[in-house]
């Protein structure tokens, strides 16, 4: 899309103003892209500047002298026109201190130059009193903002619900706001021991939490003002470090810039690019201190808001509405913070074991003859292939739960030859229900009218939209009988054509028009006071009227929830039509949403900038608690490069969820597309993920029953060393494996930050047992790291692996789809520490089955390795896991060349031992669910 400049601060004179905006209406009038400084000047206001003493919303109020408290550092001042550009006069009506600052050329905003004052009225705290579960407090204000329909009085809950987590919310006392319909804990009583304490501040109202162990200041609510206007809120605090990720969704680096920069939430369709608001909101946020430790901050608001960071650092909430419900999460360590982040918006789902085989999908699989030809031609060529998809060509005139029959006839037919041989399928279901055509014709939408199951608009229709079937309706997914309404479509057409999972898109919910066909009111919930930084510049771009009705609030309130809300109904649906583990992708996302479905970056480039962004996209969603994420691999719009889609292959395959997807116009880009040389590297990248299975399984269960992340940045591990804190293109899987891959063009090397420790080559791992392929010789088998960059050998068919000394990873043998290779034998990977210690787990069940923990139907195995001896303990057995065969146990770092070789105090005699790489391989044949004791000297 086309961008215009953006303006930086209050502009200097009213012509600059009238000629800009002038220039911004001539060019930007159809390009829905406002600069957000001219955002709300009318030609009167541009004309009649408001003087001291004036009234009107800028002025609100009495008229307020010039403040004199105004030599404040420029990093250190917060906004006092968030709402609009203002002249000198405007800002000093409001009581705030106009100084003219420099733009930054690499900030995305500038100093402001109209900013509060220390002596800027307040809220005052009153009535401070202990409950049982903290304080309990009133916070009032004698003088109002320039804001319209202050609150005057509020109240003040703080909740020391556990020694690691603060909660507290401030909330209209007099009248019931709108508040997220998220499930989360409860307390009763005040946690006994805290890491943290809390000060209050009487006048201006503050809050100030400390980390007990080292009085390190974490929040600290007095550097600014608080606002609690009927549709503006804003709340600021201090940060205590520079180093802060969160606040998703936004395209960049992992590790967000202090420097002046706006975060915009507002889910929005809209082809992935920095600086936009984009699918999803997540209004959390992680900061890492000095020494290691880190703390988060959760703000559960789901309006539409920007996040403000400025380098002093700190960091300022702005919410167009609902309460201030702010949690602090103590860590002390970032993987404690992120565990704690998810007791409240909940641990991710559990995903079938099919899920993280390979997916691949085009729009343009035109008709079931050519779906049916993709498949044939991925095992032609040897490549995996666990899911089929279509996009919207398998779809009759575009609608949902319809198939075309003149070319998806056998719609039924191929899914079940799909099923047989031992793989899966999955369709795009979008929200927007088509509203065309004669009475009777369309069931679900007939039905959907009976039952009142649509968003409805100021009359109380449902509010038409239009979207790829042409005119639409909504689904209100918070409606109860629009659940029980989804569950019935998607149980009767799954009983037509028996799909394993769903793909919901186009969920924000996206708009092909603003608002409705029939537009939208003039009111204040389309015309907030406050707008925050969204493309287009209204909150009905590209989606529907925010003033439309829903089941419990108005859509203002619950956009940013429409994603959350149908992939809980979808989640729901598929576990009532298929009575198993249900896999849903979704692309809008919110706070919690992992807890029902994965999701995909969206609408991706193909290019080696969307490549490389990619990486730290999969680490935030980590981080979020959706560990099931992925990009779509070689890109959705455009063309590839062979190179691309290679070096993209060899990444996506160490993506959680592996996805290749293009759209309808681009190029064909299925693996078996490429020259032999390009489908060689591929398949090595394939192979690898094939045979890493059974790891990245275990991984999810520990994310499924722990809050544990799968992939993870550098820093969740090694917190204490600060170069990693902002490595953002690697990524590890779980604690022990760490990928480097290529991430431009022409590179035949590639460099990585090795933490502290020793690092084995994955790919330098004996594994006689699965002919595994030999790696290029010029690859570095160890890297004994004191904490340093490395710069790695990476031709074009290698990406580089390396499994952390310390831990041992089971791998089985790989074969072209999962139901094959859950059958193969399984191998040990044991990367031995200096002192010869190592462990590893193995979490098994049948790879799709609801309640398998509950039931005890599953297998879980820690391994253990010490002075020459690896054992398994078995924690958990089921008979799932109980056949399990081990062939193969790699020892990696053993110095010495053994003697002799003991399983289970049987001599073996053809294990063979790399005096060069240090490692050895013991064949055995071994039942994973027996005890087992190998031994060497």
């Amino acid at each position: 899309m086309m961008r215009w400049p953006r303006c930086s601060r209050p502009l200097l004179g009213v012509c600059t103003l009238l000629c800009l905006a002038l220039l911004e209406h001539i060019l930007l009038h159809d390009l829905e892209v406002v600069p957000r400084e001219l955002r709300g000047f009318s030609q009167d206001e541009i004309h009649q500047a408001c003087q001291p003493g004036a009234s009107g919303p800028e002025c609100h109020g009495s008229p307020r002298a010039a403040p004199t408290q105004c030599d404040l550092p420029p990093n250190s001042r917060f906004d006092c026109a968030p709402d609009k550009g203002i002249t000198q006069q405007q800002c000093e009506a409001r009581g705030c201190c106009y100084v003219p600052a420099e733009w930054p050329p690499d900030a995305q905003m500038g100093q402001p130059w109209c900013f509060f004052p220390p002596s800027y009225p307040s809220y005052r705290l009153e009535n401070l009193t202990t409950t049982e579960t903290g304080y309990t407090a009133s916070l009032t204000r004698a003088v109002p903002t320039f804001f319209p329909k202050d609150i005057m009085t509020l109240r003040l809950d703080m909740l020391m619900e556990t020694e690691s987590r603060l909660h507290f919310t401030i909330k209209d006392p007099a009248n019931r706001r709108y508040e997220v319909p998220l499930e989360t804990p409860r307390v009763r009583s005040q946690a006994p021991f805290t890491l943290y304490s809390v000060e209050f501040s009487e006048e201006p109202f503050g809050v100030v939490v400390r980390r007990k162990l080292d009085g390190r200041v974490l929040l600290n609510t007095t550097v600014a003002p608080l606002f609690f206007a009927d549709q503006f809120l804003q709340l600021s605090t201090s940060l205590p470090s520079q180093h802060i990720t969160g606040l998703a969704e936004h395209l960049g680096s992992l590790m967000l810039s202090t420097n002046w920069t706006k975060i915009t939430l507002w889910n929005r369709d809209i082809a992935p690019e920095p600086n936009v608001n984009l699918y999803g909101s997540h209004p959390f946020y992680l900061v890492l201190e000095d020494g290691g430790l880190a703390h988060g901050v959760f703000l559960l608001n789901s309006n539409a808001m920007d996040v403000v960071l400025q380098p002093s650092p700190a960091l300022s909430w702005r919410s167009t509405g609902g309460i201030l419900d702010l949690y602090i999460f103590l860590g002390p360590e970032p993987k404690s913070v992120v565990q704690q982040y998810l007791d409240v918006v909940g641990y991710p789902f559990m995903p079938p074991y099919w899920g993280l085989g390979f997916h691949l999908c085009r729009w343009g699989y035109s008709t079931s003859a050519i779906t049916r030809q993709v498949v044939e031609n991925m095992t032609r060529a040897y490549f995996p292939l666990d899911v089929q998809w279509n996009d919207l060509d398998y779809m009759d005139a575009r609608r949902d739960f319809t198939f075309d029959k003149d070319h998806f006839g056998d719609f039924p037919v191929m899914v079940q030859e799909l099923h047989q041989g031992g793989r899966r399928y999955i369709m795009i279901v979008d929200p927007a229900i088509s509203s065309s055509g004669p009475a009777g014709s369309y069931p679900p939408y007939d039905d959907g009218l009976r039952r009142g199951v649509f968003i409805t608009n100021e009359t109380g229709q449902p509010l038409i939209g239009q979207v790829w079937p042409g005119l639409t309706v909504f689904p209100d997914f918070t409606n109860p009988e629009a659940l029980n309404w989804w569950q019935d479509l998607v149980t009767e057409f799954h009983a037509q054509v028996p799909f394993d999972g769903m793909w919901i898109d186009m969920n924000e919910p996206s708009n092909f028009v603003r608002g409705s066909v029939d537009g939208c009111p003039d009111n204040n919930l389309e015309n907030p006071p406050y707008m925050p930084g969204v493309v287009g510049g209204t909150l009905r771009a590209a989606t529907i009227c925010a003033s439309s009705h829903q089941f419990l609030s108005t859509h203002y309130n619950l956009h940013n929830l429409y994603g959350l809300t149908e992939a809980f109904a979808s989640h729901r649906a598929l576990v009532k039509a298929r009575g198993t583990r249900p896999f849903v992708i979704s692309r809008s996302t919110f706070a919690g949403h992992g807890r029902y479905s994965g999701h995909w970056t969206g609408d991706v480039w193909s290019n080696w900038e969307q490549l490389s962004y990619s990486v730290p996209e999969i680490l935030l969603f980590n981080l979020l608690g959706v560990p099931l994420v992925g990009a779509d691999i070689c890109g959705f719009l455009g063309n590839t490069s062979e190179e691309l889609c290679v070096r993209w292959t060899q990444l996506g395959a160490f993506y959680p969820f592996m996805r290749n997807h293009n759209a309808l116009n681009s190029q064909p880009q299925e693996p078996y597309r490429f020259s032999e040389m390009a489908q060689r590297a591929m398949r090595k990248a394939f192979t690898l993920r094939y045979m890493l299975l059974p790891y990245l399984y275990t991984l999810f269960h520990g994310a499924h029953t722990r809050g544990e992340t799968v992939a993870r940045p550098l820093f969740l591990e090694f917190p204490e060393d600060p170069s990693t804190w902002t490595v953002d293109r690697q990524l590890l899987w779980g604690e022990a494996l760490l990928i480097t891959p290529v991430l431009e063009a022409e590179k035949v090397e590639v460099t990585g930050y090795f933490p502290q420790g020793t690092w084995y080559d994955l790919q330098t791992v004996p594994m006689k047992a699965f002919g595994s392929l030999p790696p290029p010789a010029s690859l570095m088998s160890t890297i004994h790291s004191k904490g340093q960059w490395v710069t790695l050998s990476a031709p074009l068919d290698t990406i580089n692996v390396h499994l952390r000394a310390g831990h041992i990873i089971p791998i089985q043998g790989p074969a072209l789809t999962t139901t094959e290779s859950r059958k193969q034998p399984m191998a040990l990977a044991v990367a031995l520490t200096a002192s010869g210690e190592a462990q590893g787990e193995l979490f098994w069940d049948d790879g799709e089955s609801l309640g398998v923990l509950d039931g005890g139907d599953y297998t879980q195995i820690i391994f253990l390795a010490k002075n020459n001896t690896i054992v398994n303990k078995l924690v958990h057995m089921s008979s799932e896991g109980a056949g399990l065969q081990l062939r193969n146990v790699a020892v990696l770092g053993v110095a010495t060349a053994p003697r002799q070789v003991l399983c289970n105090s049987v001599p073996v005699s053809n294990f063979t031992f790399n005096p060069d790489t240090e490692t050895l391989d013991i064949p055995v044949s071994l039942t994973m669910g027996e005890q087992f004791v190998i031994s060497w000297s």
